[in-house]
């Protein structure tokens, strides 16, 4: 028996590309993007207070120098407070208790009251290298106590 012969055309296979897959990496990429993107308006407000057109400074207005208190504690137990600000404040301080005093007196409680400080003026601690750190925070009690609001502790 013979075979028939083969005529016709070969069959030519169809050539074509899988995108299945090109299209699962596509939307993988769309939703990571989505993700990860940080929508921010491009730009930033930024405060700034401009002076006002014929004003003068006021030329008995203090700077904001901050109060500086320094703490040592010595040898006996007891602290040793040395206060530098603005001159013509009075007596300095020697207690916890006189600093509140001393800081309270010097408080402006509104604008016609007489006081050099308002609630927000900066007053820094200063603890040295052989403060306790009960008597920093002595200190620290006596501004709150004064009712000031701006209080930070310098690196001693």
């Amino acid at each position: 028996m013979t075979l028939p012969a083969r005529r016709g055309r070969r069959r030519m296979a169809r050539l074509g590309l899988n995108l299945t897959s090109m299209i699962d990496v596509v939307f993988l990429l769309l939703v990571y993007f989505m993700a990860v993107t940080e929508f921010k308006p491009g730009e930033e407000v930024y405060r700034l207070d401009l002076p006002q057109r014929g004003r003068t400074a006021d030329p008995f207005e203090l700077p904001l120098d901050p109060i500086r208190i320094t703490v040592t504690s010595v040898a006996t137990g007891d602290y040793v407070l040395h206060l530098a600000g603005p001159p013509g404040a009075g007596p300095r301080p020697a207690t916890f208790r006189q600093l509140v005093r001393f800081l309270s007196g010097n408080l402006r409680r509104d604008r016609a009251a007489g006081g050099l400080f308002e609630a927000d003026h900066p007053i820094i601690i200063e603890p040295t290298g052989r403060t306790s750190w009960a008597h920093a925070m002595g200190a620290f009690n006596a501004a709150v106590r004064a009712r000031y609001t701006n209080i930070t502790f310098a690196s001693p």
